[in-house]
C-alpha cells in the first residue's frame, strides 16, 4: 500500500526547467500571468468601439482585471519569501488555472459549434453556444445566401422571335462535407479543428508544469520558515504533534497565525496538509521506488538503508564520535578530580 501511495504523490520539481532555481521560475511564471491578465483592460476598451460582448466574455474580462490586482499584490513578496504570500500566490495560481480551464472549455465548445455551422446545411442561422454571435462575427467566416458547391451556366432559347438568349445559373449542392445541423462532434471532426485541439493540449501541459513549480516554491518557503522559527529550534518536525507532518506555521499560538491572515493560512494549508507539511522522505520517493523496482526485476537484494547511511557517515567523518575505552574505577576518579580542578 505504501509503495503504491508513493507512486501517486504530487511531483515536486527541485528546479525550473533544470536550468534555474524555483524562485526564478516562480518570478517568470508570475510575469507571464501578469501579461495574460492585462488583456482584461483591452477587452473592456473594446466596448468603447461598439463591440458587442456576451455576458460570458464580459465576466472573463472583469475577472482578468481582479486577478491582475491580486497578482500584483502578491508578486512583490516572492523575493522576501513571506510564507503567507507565497502560499497565497500558489493557491491563487491553482484557482486561476481552474477558472481558465472552465472558460477555455466553454469557448472551445462554442468555437467548434461555429465551425460546424459553417460546414452544415443550417448555415446562415444564429451562431450556437455561449458568445457564439461575437465569435461568428470576428472569426472571418462568410455567410452566403445559398450553400452550393459549384454553379453550372446553361443557355435557354427565348420565347418567340428575339435577338438573343437568356443565361440561367443552376447551383449544385454539396454532399460530402455538409451536415443536417451544427453539432459538437461534427465541428471536432473538421480538419482545422485537429490543430486547435493539439495546441490547447500542449499549452495546458505547460500550464500544469507551471502549477507544480509554483506549489514547490511555496512548499519550500513554508518549510524553510518552519525550520527557522520552530518552537524547538532543533528539527523540522519537533514542534509538531505529528511525527510525519511539520509544525503548522499558521497555528493560533504562533505569530503568523494571528488575525485573518492566520485563519486564511490555516485554510490554505488544510487543503493539502500532507503536501505542504509532509515528510521530506517523499521528495525523492519516486526515484527510490524506481530504483527498488529495477533491483527487484534484476533479482538483486536491496541494501539496508541504515547500514549504507552509517558507512557513508563513517567515510566522510561526519558520524558520531567513537565510544571512549572502558576505564577502571581509579582512573574514573582521577578524571573526575582533573575536571574538578583538584
Amino acid at each position: 500500500m505504501g509503495f503504491t501511495t508513493r507512486w501517486y504523490r504530487i511531483p515536486r520539481p527541485q528546479t525550473f526547467l533544470y536550468l534555474m532555481s524555483l524562485r526564478t521560475g516562480t518570478e517568470l511564471i508570475t510575469l507571464s500571468l501578469l501579461l495574460n491578465k492585462v488583456s482584461g483592460f483591452y477587452g473592456l476598451l473594446a466596448l468603447l468601439t461598439g463591440l458587442h460582448l456576451s455576458s460570458l466574455q464580459l465576466s472573463m474580462y472583469i475577472y482578468s482585471i481582479l486577478a491582475l490586482v491580486v497578482t500584483v499584490l502578491l508578486a512583490s513578496h516572492i523575493r522576501t519569501q513571506s510564507p503567507f504570500h507565497c502560499l497565497a500566490l500558489a493557491c491563487f495560481y491553482i484557482l486561476d488555472s481552474v477558472i481558465n480551464a472552465a472558460y477555455t472549455t466553454a469557448f472551445g465548445i462554442t468555437w467548434f459549434l461555429v465551425i460546424s455551422q459553417h460546414h452544415s446545411d443550417a448555415n446562415g442561422g444564429q451562431a450556437p453556444g455561449l458568445g457564439g454571435t461575437t465569435i461568428d462575427e470576428t472569426s472571418g467566416f462568410t455567410s452566403p445566401q445559398y450553400n452550393v458547391s459549384h454553379v453550372d451556366v446553361a443557355v435557354a432559347p427565348d420565347q418567340g422571335v428575339a435577338p438573343g438568349h437568356d443565361a440561367v445559373t443552376v447551383g449544385q449542392p454539396g454532399f460530402s462535407t455538409t451536415a443536417a445541423g451544427p453539432s459538437l462532434g461534427h465541428g471536432v471532426l473538421q480538419p482545422e479543428s485537429i490543430s486547435s485541439i493539439f495546441t490547447i493540449c500542449a499549452l495546458w501541459a505547460v500550464r500544469i508544469y507551471f502549477v507544480l513549480v509554483m506549489m514547490s516554491y511555496a512548499r519550500l518557503v513554508l518549510r524553510q520558515h518552519v525550520a527557522a522559527t520552530s518552537r524547538a529550534n532543533t528539527a523540522l518536525h519537533t514542534g509538531s504533534k505529528s511525527t510525519i507532518l511539520a509544525e503548522n506555521p499558521f497555528s493560533p499560538q504562533l505569530p503568523e497565525g494571528k488575525g485573518w491572515k492566520g485563519k486564511l493560512g490555516r485554510l490554505m494549508v488544510a487543503l493539502g496538509k500532507s503536501y505542504w507539511l509532509g515528510s521530506e522522505e517523499g521528495d525523492e520517493a519516486w526515484m527510490y521506488n524506481a530504483q527498488s523496482y529495477k533491483r527487484r526485476e534484476e533479482g538483486l537484494a536491496s541494501p539496508v538503508p541504515g547500514v549504507v547511511e552509517r558507512e557513508r557517515r563513517r567515510r566522510s567523518g561526519t558520524g558520531p564520535p567513537p565510544p571512549m575505552p572502558p576505564l577502571q574505577a581509579g582512573q574514573y576518579l582521577r578524571v573526575q578530580d582533573a575536571m574538578d580542578g583538584r
